[in-house]
Formats: structure tokens, C-alpha cells, sequence
């Protein structure tokens, strides 16, 4: 019965996601972003009962889910997160993403299959309904001296990149010791989530903030 119902989620979920991509379909057009310019003690920030930041976190998943679970009733939306394995898949909170198929990373996230190299793990979180309305991917750098160029490939393959519908408003991208976390969507669940991180986490550093499809 899992199995079934786990299976019946993914095909929601490939509808919904091919729904807002591939039906509305999106082409290269031109640039429209703005730059503001071991695992790291394998260590991110998170708040502790008496509202101190803490440094304890371990891998990407964690890092995203600690962002999730800081949001209240009313600022959390429907979401999916992980890939399309039975594994992987999440209803409803962040899931771990495997980095083994370029394509779908670029597809998903817009990133470069040259980027896909530098990293070692990823994870995701993406508005149910549809995909332009909040698509969120935090990776894990093998190596921390790369986030500066992996950053600005990011931004600039998510800034070149023109929708046809269901235009994002904004994306960010926010750097949290060797973790980078990448969102674009509505300017309102993007914005939540910039705050939440920085937020959360006493090392993030907003990298890119700018608007999409200003034309």
C-alpha cells in the first residue's frame, strides 16, 4: 500500500511539475538578474529555546528541513519535495534530490550540468500547485572556495532562463558556510524563505536578490 500511494504522489507530481514547465514551456531569452556580490565543522545555524543561533547542522536535507519546520501554519503552502524516487519523494516537507541526472537538475533548478560536479548532495522543496510559484534546491559544495563561481552560474542560467507562464517574480540565492540554497517564485514565499534562512542561520549571506521577466 505504500508503495502504491507513494507511486500515485510522484505521478501528481510529475503532472503538476510538467503542467507549469513544460505546458506553459520556457526558452533562453536574455539576462535580467542582479548581483549584489570536509563540510564547514559539517555546521549551520539553528535557534535555540532561548532564541540563540546554534550551530548543528549535518547535511543539506537537515539545513532545509530546519528552515521548513521554522515556518508557522499560515506561512507554510502545499508542498513536495525530493525527487521522483519512492525514496526520496516528500508530501509536504523537504526531500533529498539525487544529483545523479544532470538534465533534471537544470530542468528543475536551472543548473548547469557544469556545475553539477561541484556538489555532492542537494535537496529540494516545490509549491505543489506549481512549480513557478515557488522552486527552492539547496546544494552541498565538495568544496567551499567554489560557492562564488557555482553561485553566479546559478544566477545567471536562472536569470537567462524566460517563461512563457506562470512567470517567477524573483529568485535568490543565499550561501550557508559550504551549502548554497536557491529559490525563485512569487515574491512573497521567496522573500519568507530568504528571511527564515538568514534568519536561522548566522552564517547565510544573501549572494543574489533580483527580480525576474521585468520586460
Amino acid at each position: 500500500m505504500k508503495r502504491i500511494i507513494s507511486l500515485l504522489l510522484a505521478a501528481v507530481l510529475t503532472a503538476l511539475i510538467f503542467s507549469s514547465f513544460a505546458g506553459c514551456g520556457k526558452k533562453e531569452g536574455k539576462p535580467d538578474g542582479t548581483d549584489t556580490s570536509d563540510k564547514a565543522s559539517e555546521s549551520s545555524g539553528n535557534l535555540t529555546d532561548g532564541g540563540e543561533k546554534n550551530e548543528n547542522v549535518s547535511d543539506v536535507l537537515e539545513l532545509l528541513t530546519k528552515v521548513w519546520n521554522s515556518y508557522s501554519d499560515d506561512e507554510k503552502f502545499p508542498a513536495m519535495g525530493g525527487d521522483f524516487s519512492e525514496e526520496n519523494m516528500t508530501d509536504g516537507a523537504p526531500g533529498r534530490y539525487g544529483i545523479e541526472d544532470a538534465e533534471a537538475l537544470d530542468y528543475n533548478f536551472c543548473l548547469p550540468a557544469a556545475s553539477v560536479p561541484l556538489i555532492d548532495d542537494a535537496a529540494s522543496l516545490v509549491h505543489m500547485m506549481n512549480a513557478n510559484t515557488f522552486t527552492c534546491g539547496a546544494f552541498h559544495l565538495r568544496d567551499k572556495k567554489d560557492i562564488s563561481d557555482f553561485a553566479a552560474s546559478l544566477s545567471g542560467a536562472i536569470s537567462e532562463r524566460q517563461w512563457i507562464c506562470g512567470f517567477p517574480d524573483k529568485y535568490v540565492i543565499i550561501s550557508v558556510d559550504d551549502y548554497v540554497i536557491s529559490a525563485f517564485g512569487h515574491e512573497d514565499p521567496v522573500n519568507t524563505l530568504k528571511a527564515k534562512v538568514t534568519d536561522i542561520y548566522k552564517s547565510a549571506s544573501v549572494l543574489y536578490d533580483a527580480p525576474l521577466n521585468t520586460d
